[in-house]
């Protein structure tokens, strides 16, 4: 290749849309998610091996339209793996995933998956420390545009209201103005899951998220996703017992990759395989 020609095949590489710099950020086209047989989330024989280990096993799982899920197991059963295949994070060896019935998971990547309509939060809260809880949220409505857009981007009143009714939610109306960074542990992993709401998820994806809290923190925690769900679908891993308690309606155990256990947490907590490679640790 010249190097009168090099510019311009690299310019063209640039603008790829599998390059990290996706200046127009055009999202999957027809993003409307289908439940009309009730189920948002349909994951049938997914298997991960990493280094011949066997990190997913044929796992199967089926998560209704709005409903409140609790994933739990011990360390190792596969819960983050599962959480990076359903957000395309990681590629399964073998399995399907589907986002209602039209969309395979498995055909996007990350940050078409987002615009799908699944949003993750992980354990520790990445936010803006430097910034206000109102910019932090300003910023999540602002962040999946295409450049062009962000550019021209001014705060509507439709999206002022909807930022209103996010600071309302998360309980940080009276914070609005105070940098992210003088929160406490518990007020910032609300603010992460409000920053999330802003984008409106279908689906709503929470990694732990009363890990660290006080106790008051966390009987707020599960008041605010009890609120969620319904309007959305929300999946919780956590491993506090008594936060699951609080919250759950239906439980899923996972152990060595797969379903180990399904149903009420009245039925789990006594279910022998559950007590034996979980709950009697």
């Amino acid at each position: 290749m010249t190097a009168a020609v090099r510019p311009l095949h690299e310019f063209r590489q640039l603008m790829r849309r599998d390059q990290v710099f996706d200046f127009v950020n055009k999202p999957p086209q027809d993003m409307a998610v289908d439940t009309r047989h009730g189920v948002i989330l349909y994951l049938e024989d997914i298997t991960k091996a990493f280094d011949g280990f066997k990190a997913l096993d044929e796992l199967t799982l089926y998560i209704n339209d709005g409903e409140l899920r609790c994933l739990i197991g011990p360390n190792g059963a596969g819960k983050t793996t599962l959480m990076d295949v359903i957000t395309g994070k990681t590629r399964p060896d073998y399995g399907s995933a589907f986002f209602g019935q039209r969309h395979n998971l498995l055909r996007h990547k990350e940050h078409e998956v987002a615009q799908l309509g699944i949003g993750r939060k992980f354990q520790k809260p990445t936010v803006y420390e430097q910034h206000t809880v109102f910019e932090n949220l300003e910023l999540a409505l602002h962040c999946d545009r295409g450049l062009v857009t962000s550019l021209l981007w001014k705060l509507e009143p439709v999206d002022r209201e909807r930022l209103e009714e996010v600071l309302e939610l998360i309980g940080l109306k009276d914070l609005r103005f105070s940098p992210a960074g003088t929160l406490s542990h518990g007020q910032k992993q609300w603010l992460e899951i409000g920053s999330l709401l802003m984008q409106n998820p279908r689906l709503l994806l929470v990694d732990e998220p009363v890990a660290g809290m006080t106790g008051h923190e966390t009987e707020q925690t599960a008041e605010l996703l009890t609120s969620l769900a319904g309007q959305h679908t929300v999946v919780v891993v956590e491993h506090d017992m008594d936060f699951v308690r609080s919250i759950a309606r239906t439980v899923t155990v996972l152990h060595q990759g797969s379903v180990l256990a399904e149903g009420p947490m009245s039925q789990i907590q006594d279910d022998p395989r559950v007590v034996e490679v979980y709950l009697g640790e």
